[in-house]
């Protein structure tokens, strides 16, 4: 898929574990490793803002857009 999650690097810059993480967004564990791990399909704009607002970052620093050539595809 051409689009990129990056979610793993800004934990690692926050210091926060995957679990933290969606205690603090109000999500499953196994929901953001789907999102994490680049399988979901979709993501809802009030998932992405409560990305954003717990790892104090904006939308790009969590997705970005690859060439499908770049995305292995």
């Amino acid at each position: 898929m051409p689009i990129a999650v990056d979610i793993d690097v800004m934990l690692a810059r926050r210091k926060m574990s995957v679990g933290e993480l969606a205690d603090r967004v109000g999500i499953t564990p196994a929901n953001l490793a789907v999102l994490k791990n680049g399988r979901a399909k979709a993501v809802r704009f009030a998932t992405l803002d409560a990305l954003c607002e717990v790892l104090k970052c904006q939308p790009g620093d969590l997705l970005r857009w690859e060439t499908e050539d770049a995305a292995g595809g």
